[in-house]
Parts: structure tokens; sequence; C-alpha cells
């Protein structure tokens, strides 16, 4: 990879030191493919696709694109920005550069395999297991995740702390009379990290750490901008027909079901679903039908074009099951 881009920076009058500041450009690239949220890395499948912004590029977004096209070989279709992530330390290197990385949320479809030296399609699950709701909470969530959360609240120092803890795990993770909220995914992954349960939390330790049960690793903290991507998308779904960017030309309602479910972590209720689908004109038929599953031939419809502009403002709403 090229040297990263380097802005000097002043330090007050009192210092004649200067910082270097390195300003990365990083993606987080979603699919749903065969009814699985899947994720775009490079790597060893452990970091998302990133580059630094240089001279060169027109702007933020034609420099984003040249990078992830670069390292994957994936041209980008609906991207947006996601947020600016300069915190100190972030790279956990032993590095003396400030990293501000500027990210962005792009939706695609996965239509090739990449080959290994270009990045690999992962399913999120793979780094966010909790996640999943869709067959039930996971008993991994119940069994193990919750009880050791407990023992950190109780681990607190004094009374305050104490509370603070047991209020924030009951509100992330759905406890206390608290329903589970699937948006809250980044709150959960920072307290899974606050309490080091997560490898990230233990760099250059040895960790007791389950993969299986809290999530497969990323460089840096590319999980964290990941977990921001995801709860963005889950909060979108409800309120813009972004999902459409996921679908492939024609699609059956089920297939669109299914979508919305993979992303969510959660079931949608099937009349409500459709009859919201309906109301709201998103769709339309296209006169072809398929066969998926035993009973009679299934309708395949595509999105209507002019929805997108029409419900920039007026939104649509997907159900969400709360059972």
């Amino acid at each position: 990879m090229q040297d990263k881009t380097t802005l000097r920076t002043k330090q007050p009058a009192r210092s004649n030191r200067s910082q270097a500041v390195c300003a990365d450009l990083i993606a987080v690239v979603i699919a749903v493919t065969n009814g699985e949220p899947r994720v775009l890395t490079i790597g060893r499948a452990d970091a998302l696709p990133s580059g630094p912004f240089e001279l060169v590029h027109r702007s933020l977004q034609s420099g984003l694109r040249d990078w992830v096209e670069q390292q994957t070989k994936h041209p980008l279709g609906y991207i947006e920005q996601l947020y600016t992530f300069a915190d100190r330390d972030r790279a956990s290197n032993g590095s003396a550069q400030r990293v501000v990385s500027i990210s962005y949320l792009a939706l695609t479809r996965e239509e090739h395999a990449a080959s290994a030296d270009e990045g690999a399609w992962r399913n999120w699950y793979e780094y966010f297991p909790w996640e999943d709701h869709r067959a039930g909470v996971p008993s991994s969530l119940l069994e193990v995740i919750v009880p050791r959360l407990k023992a950190w609240v109780d681990a607190a120092d004094d009374r305050p702390m104490h509370h603070d803890r047991r209020q924030r795990a009951a509100i992330a993770f759905g406890l206390d009379g608290y329903g589970w909220n699937e948006e809250l995914v980044l709150q959960r992954y920072e307290l899974l990290y606050e309490a080091a349960f997560v490898c990230e939390a233990n760099r250059g330790r040895d960790p007791d750490i389950l993969q299986s049960v809290f999530g497969r690793a990323m460089q840096a903290d590319h999980r964290r901008i990941l977990a921001t991507g995801i709860a963005r998308l889950r909060a979108k779904i409800k309120y813009r027909p972004v999902v459409f960017e996921l679908m492939p030309p024609t699609f059956t309602l089920l297939q669109l079901q299914r979508t919305v479910e993979a992303l969510a972590g959660r079931l949608v209720h099937k009349q409500n679903f459709r009859r919201l689908i309906e109301q709201q004109d998103l769709v339309e038929e296209t006169g072809e039908t398929v066969s998926e599953t035993r009973g009679p031939p299934a309708k395949r419809f595509r999105f209507r074009q002019t929805v997108l502009a029409e419900r920039t403002v007026v939104g649509t709403k997907l159900p969400l099951s709360r059972a």
C-alpha cells in the first residue's frame, strides 16, 4: 500500500512539536446473499477496505471508490458518509501518527466471488454472533455473555459505577425488563469492549476469548466501524427504501422479507410486511412467476423507480416483529 498522506498541524505556542495526521477512507460494503448479510473484507477477513486520501483524488468519494475497486475488484454503487473516527490510539500499533478515518456505508450486490488476494465476503454475524435473533435469542447470549456481564457489573468499585454499568447493560442487551433494540449494535460492542470480553480489548495478552461467542476480531477499530455501519443500516431500513439497493432487478416478496430479516437480525410479521409493502406502493409486478416453495408459484416484483424520490420525503416503514 502506498505511503499515507500526512498533514502537519502545529501544537500550541508552548510546544515546538508537530503531530502527523493521517486521513484514511474506509468502506463498510454490505450485500445480502441467499438471505444472509455479508460484508466485504480484505486481508485475512479481518479488515475493511481502506486507504489514504491523496491529492490525486478528485473527492473523498472518488478516493474511496478507487481504493475499494483496487483492493477488491468490486465497483461501488450506492454510498453515503457514515462517521468520522478520530479517537486517540485507534491503531494500537505504537505509531505516533494520529489516524482520522472517514467512513462510508456502501450497499451493493455480491455479483461474483472475489479471489483470496482481492477480498472476501463474510457473514457479518461472524463478527457479531449475539446480534442474530432470527431463530430466537442465541444460547451463547443467555449462557455466556449475560452471566459474564452481570459478574462485570457486580465487580464495580462503588455504587455509582455499579448502577451505571447495570443500567447500560440492561438497555443494550434487553435485560431487567428492557426490550431488545436491534439498532444498539455499537453500544453492545462497546460495552463488551469496556468489559474486555472481545479480542480487540486484549491485544498483546492471551485472554480467555471464545470466538464463537464474542465474534471474530478485526484490525484496529474496524469492528467498531462495522458495528456503526450495521446500526445505521438497521435504523435506515425502517424509514428509507435503501433495502432495494441490495435486491436483484426482480425478486419475490419472500426474498425481500428475508433480506430485511437478515439485516435486522430478527423476524418480521409476514402478513403485516406484505400489507405495508403493498399499501406504500413500493413495488410493481413483472408478470413473471417463480417456484420457491411447495405452494403455488410466487409472483416476481421490481422496485418502482419513482419510489426513491417519493420516499425521501415521506419515508417507508418495515414492520419488525416484537415477538
